[in-house]
């Protein structure tokens, strides 16, 4: 299969769909690489690299796109990149299609096979491709969340562990999945006081038997979040639906009571947000105050720290790359539900319940009746 990689062009976002090793494994397997040549600078990975593992280089990004039968990125393409499309060819990158309609149009019109990391799931529910870039966002989130309660980013001025004699911040957790886990590692090694809310009581179980009395779970409930984040130094949002639009558990009612200068942090922003309040920023703008509070609501955090998160997210995704390249993308669907899972656009058909969900107007196709 020619496979292809060209340099991400959203705001600030310096990783790489691929690494020299992946390029490596893709030609020892018997395929073609072609990279956009500077594509993995922003994350340390040189153009003489990808030409040692056996990849070519294109200066044309079009050159990429016209060349591949399977894309390999890492955050969803942008209209410019729309007019690239060619019937049949395979789109393996983060999507989030339930906050982007005008994306979902066009993958849909483009008859573009597309594969979305973070709805490709596993029997156990595992996220296996969403569940790396989770675990950064998550701990990134306590390091945002810190440095801007800085009073000069408009934040209460407080540092999150405080020193003796003084208090410490109050971290409120909306989410207990991998996001949540993660941020509570950091919040809970730096010292702060940490309250963590989900839905599920036997994951709060699983949180409370990990941190102990390090932390104070709570059952998510209208009354339970908005009695918390009054109390809150730092509210971290990271609830998720895999592929389909967040609840809004952050109400913007619940702005009024907070204290001024307090920080939100909406990891769930890709997916629309679970806060009233959330709307993107980017890295160059990361943050607005709403009624004294400071929302960070950046759509692609990990792209903070590029080197870390390519190589962990390039360590998930090539195998289920290699076996798309290797079988094809039908043969890979019937032998993997996984794979199948990850298929939300297929021949002009929505294939992905979730993000149909979100859509009022859309017909969800079950993919295996289309392949």
């Amino acid at each position: 299969m020619r496979i292809g990689c060209v340099k991400e062009i959203k705001n600030n976002e310096f990783r790489v769909g691929m690494t020299p090793d992946n390029v490596r494994a893709y030609v020892a397997a018997g395929h073609e690489v072609l990279i956009e040549a500077g594509a993995g600078l922003g994350s340390g990975f040189t153009d003489e690299e990808y030409l040692e593992a056996g990849a070519r280089l294109a200066a044309d990004p079009a050159e990429v796109w016209k060349f591949c039968e399977m894309m390999v990125k890492v955050k969803e393409p942008l209209p410019e990149e729309y007019p690239l499309f060619h019937d049949g060819m395979i789109l393996f990158t983060y999507l989030h299609l339930a906050a982007d309609r005008e994306q979902l149009d066009a993958l849909l019109a483009g008859k573009i096979k597309a594969v979305a990391y973070e709805t490709l799931q596993e029997k156990d529910g595992s996220l296996p491709l969403l569940i790396p870039m989770s675990q950064i966002a998550g701990r990134l989130s306590i390091q945002e969340g810190a440095k801007y309660l800085e009073k000069k980013f408009g934040g209460r001025g407080m540092l999150l562990a405080g020193v003796p004699g003084t208090p410490k911040c109050n971290v409120v957790i909306l989410g207990g999945g991998t996001v949540g886990t993660n941020a509570c590692k950091i919040a809970v090694g730096v010292g702060a006081n940490v309250t963590i809310i989900d839905i599920n009581l036997k994951r709060l179980e699983k949180l409370d038997d990990q941190f102990g009395a390090r932390i104070q779970t709570l059952v998510s409930t209208e009354s339970n979040i908005h009695r918390a984040v009054m109390d809150a130094d730092l509210v971290i949002g990271s609830v998720l639906v895999p592929g389909g639009s967040t609840p809004k558990l952050f109400k913007q009612a619940y702005l009024k009571d907070m204290k001024p200068g307090s920080v939100f942090v909406d990891v769930a922003i890709d997916q629309g947000g679970c806060g009233e309040s959330s709307h993107t920023t980017t890295h160059d703008d990361p943050v607005y105050i709403q009624e004294g509070v400071v929302h960070y609501c950046v759509g692609n955090m990990p792209g903070a720290v590029p080197r870390t998160s390519t190589i962990a997210l390039t360590n998930a995704t090539l195998a289920y790359g290699l076996r798309i390249a290797r079988d094809g993308l039908e043969a890979a669907c019937r032998a993997s539900e996984a794979i199948a899972r990850g298929v939300n656009t297929y021949d002009g058909k929505l294939t992905c319940k979730n993000v149909a969900d979100s859509f009022a107007d859309l017909e969800y196709t079950d993919l295996m009746t289309l392949i």
